[in-house]
């Protein structure tokens, strides 16, 4: 077996003296250069691999190394004859590496250092540039995975199974630097992390331009997460950016390419109107990594926060729609045979099932559950949702992503990445193929107000009828890079990539209007803008349009067989190679001209998933690893500094119950709350004190339910995220009964909860 970090031929690790990550993020996307150094500290030259992630939507644009004085720059190549180049220079004694993403997950990549010499260092340098994903609070997120940022673990400090040492911050072997620097159009509001940083360093008047970095003592227990904010979030843009001088006109690098930001704003009164229907399928991961604590909430395990959130899915569906769950692990289960319609009845039948789910079905195998419900027959007139959780990562993530297109026409697919392992690549590939949309939850974040925010989404209309038409110069045309856009959602940005050919005067603009029908209402968006390059870009926007365009051929070459398919890949080399991005059909290899002293023994090929234990499998696996991300799978292998071993917590540490889950969990199917001892008890109220103030025009479920709507206006405002959805419905519970005591309902229960909530606030 191939263990992965960064190890000799012999299997030894290279210790890692430093790393330093150099971040630039200009409106919403982001550059970002990693450099890290290495030594050999042995009396021999060697041959290492390093195993790591990168977000699946990365385009890698740059990779180089140097090693003592030599300076070696990669180049994109055919991956085979990469691999025969590398192991031809390795052979003959000379300095090589080879980076090749994995066949079979586009976000990890795997390094070759060939013929380290004796006592030299090597220092590898990384560049990749990547969009940002819009997050519920509008935030921008970038991530870096702490195992970029592995440790020297000494030989045998690591068993079998991949348990985590700890190692005491002062025996920490390198040094770390992160800084990053942002700027946008519009002022930056703030950054935010789940770790420490110095305080945000405007560089300007206007707030357009800032620095940040980590605070002195960093330890690289988990991913570094920032979130970026700016003010006016949802103003579209256009960005052009002039093509590469030495690039042939009339191809993708040598011409104009404009990155477009649309953020479609529906009108109010269509969505207010949500579709009181629909098939609600969720897939809930039940692996033994769910089992582990959350950093930011140490008191609740992962699947413990999943069966919450479940709760307040169910609660909130309308009624009228059908539902089933099916939770997966090395197989699968389903609580319904079958989608059952949405009841009080089968709703309690759920949450028993629920309320006994534990993190206890093995690995991570998503494709045969998927598969399962994909053979299910679609309901008429109701449109089927997938919601799903995990935690981990896939060794199949392409043939998953695939099976979620080709069903992509039944169906709406919303992903959830729980914890710092879940894949990138499958949670973003999901979504983006089964027209929904994707979250990650991480650190102190909460899963419920982001699944409700997909659940809003779920229940808004299908927008249907999209297209978008340029109008442009008469001189210049346009080729569309982007895939056609399948899915809008309110205040969601959608990117569009497109390559400008022809020249322009200087003073020229053009239009690009998006068109789309919703719920019948036929709507568009106009974005004018300037033809005229940007400054400063480089070739950031090209580098990403050709990663876009070359994940749409891989997809096409997956799709087809024989000549198409080989038509297709020949395609993605030949894009790959021109614009300088890493594909699955291509790979960077650096060859120093120099010759030394050639490797002894076997040489190692690029480990593939199965082979560094990072994912399951269909042997049996020992316990302990089964289930585990590959990220967290990296992490214990590298051994994280100052990171205690992921471990399950027990019935006693999660005896806290949230008040607002325990007023959710009282809520009727219908909408409405029952006047029982239990909502007192939330209320904080005895049932005596609750009775007494009843009107006695009053049924007791319009009192409850009004108390309970007042409760959440009253106490739970920071929560109304979580809650909004239930409590429309409940709103429109009460307004069925054409209750004439509703004001007087309201009144009362401001006076008995201490609280100045008004009808209108209520929904009444």
């Amino acid at each position: 077996m191939v263990f992965c970090g960064l190890r000799s031929v012999q299997m030894e690790p290279v210790p890692l003296k430093s790393i330093e990550v150099e971040l630039e993020v200009r409106d919403h996307v982001a550059t970002v250069v990693s450099t890290l150094n290495y030594e050999n500290k042995e009396d021999k030259p060697l041959e290492a691999v390093f195993v790591f992630p990168l977000p699946g939507d990365a385009a890698v644009c740059h990779f180089s190394a140097q090693i003592g004085q030599t300076q070696i720059v990669a180049e994109v190549k055919e991956k085979q004859k990469a691999r025969e180049l590398y192991d031809d220079a390795l052979s003959s004694g000379q300095q090589v590496c080879l980076l090749t993403e994995s066949d079979e997950s586009p976000d990890i990549f795997s390094l070759c250092v060939g013929s380290l010499p004796p006592g030299e260092s090597a220092s590898i340098r990384l560049e990749y540039v990547t969009e940002l994903a819009v997050q519920a609070d509008d935030g921008l997120r970038f991530c870096l995975p702490a195992v970029l940022n592995p440790r020297y673990q000494p030989q045998g400090s690591a068993g079998a199974g991949f348990q985590v040492t700890s190692v005491p911050a002062s025996l920490e072997p390198y040094s770390l630097s992160f800084s990053a620097r942002v700027s946008s159009p519009r002022p930056i509001s703030k950054v935010e992390s789940n770790c420490f940083l110095d305080p945000l360093q405007y560089l300007n008047t206007d707030q357009t331009q800032a620095t940040v970095k980590l605070a002195a003592g960093h330890k690289f227990d988990r991913d570094v997460e920032l979130l970026i904010y700016y003010k006016d979030a949802h103003q579209p843009t256009a960005v052009v950016e002039a093509g590469q001088a030495s690039a042939e006109p009339g191809s993708l690098m040598g011409d104009p390419v404009v990155m477009v930001s649309l953020y479609p704003e529906f009108p109010q009164s269509v969505m207010s109107s949500m579709a009181p229907c629909g098939e609600f399928v969720f897939l809930v991961d039940r692996s033994g990594s769910m089992g582990f604590k959350n950093h930011g909430f140490p008191r609740q395990t992962r699947i413990h926060g999943a069966k919450d959130t479940l709760l307040l899915l169910l609660k909130s569906l309308p009624i009228g729609c059908y539902f089933n769950i099916y939770s997966f692990g090395s197989k699968y289960e389903h609580i319904f045979p079958k989608s059952v319609e949405y009841s009080q009845k089968t709703m309690e039948e759920a949450l028993k099932k629920i309320k006994k789910m534990k993190a206890n079905l093995g690995g991570t195998k998503i494709l045969k559950p998927l598969k399962y419900i994909y053979s299910q027959a679609c309901i008429p007139n109701q449109p089927r949702q997938l919601f799903v959780f995990t935690d981990g990562q896939v060794g199949n993530t392409k043939e998953v992503i695939d099976l979620v297109k080709k069903n992509s026409d039944s169906h709406r697919c919303f992903s959830f990445g729980i914890g710092e392992g879940a894949s990138s690549a499958l949670i973003n590939g999901m979504a983006k193929e089964g027209g929904g949309h994707a979250q990650f939850i991480t650190g102190t974040d909460r899963m419920q107000p982001k699944v409700m925010q997909s659940l809003r989404f779920a229940l808004q209309p299908a927008v249907v009828d999209i297209s978008v038409t340029w109008d442009l110069p008469k001189e210049v045309s346009v080729t569309v890079l982007s895939p056609p856009i399948t899915t809008l959602f309110q205040g969601q940005r959608s990117l569009i990539y497109a390559q400008l050919t022809g020249q322009s005067s200087e003073a020229a603009e053009g239009c690009v209007t998006l068109k789309y029908s919703l719920a019948g209402h036929p709507s568009e968006n106009q974005l004018h803008f300037s033809l005229r390059p940007a400054e400063d870009t480089g070739l950031t926007v090209h580098m990403l349009a050709a990663r876009t365009l070359i994940r749409s051929l891989e997809m096409e070459a997956r799709d087809n067989k024989g000549e198409r398919d080989e038509e297709m890949k020949k395609k993605v080399e030949e894009l790959s190679i021109q614009s300088g991005v890493s594909s699955a059909f291509t790979a960077f290899i650096a060859v120093s001209k120099s010759s030394g002293e050639a490797i002894q023994g076997p040489l190692i090929p690029p480990p593939t998933l199965k082979q560094c234990n990072l994912v399951d499998s269909c042997e049996s696996q020992p316990s302990i690893s089964k289930g585990i991300s590959v990220t967290e799978k990296l992490r214990s292998a590298f051994g994280c500094i100052n990171c205690s071993p992921q471990r399950k917590a027990t019935e006693s540490e999660l005896s806290v119950k949230d008040p607002l889950l325990q007023l959710v969990s009282l809520l009727e199917a219908s909408g409405c709350w029952l006047l029982k001892p239990a909502l007192a008890s939330v209320l904080g109220k005895t049932s005596k004190e609750v009775a007494n103030l009843k009107p006695a025009s009053a049924s007791s479920e319009v009192w409850a339910t009004i108390l309970a709507l007042i409760w959440l206006h009253g106490f739970k405002m920071d929560a109304k995220d979580e809650w909004e959805l239930l409590a429309m419905k409940a709103a429109s519970w009460l307004r069925a009964q054409n209750a004439t005591c509703v004001t007087e309902c309201v009144e009362a229960g401001n006076a008995l909860l201490g609280c100045r909530v008004t009808k209108d606030a209520l929904g009444l």
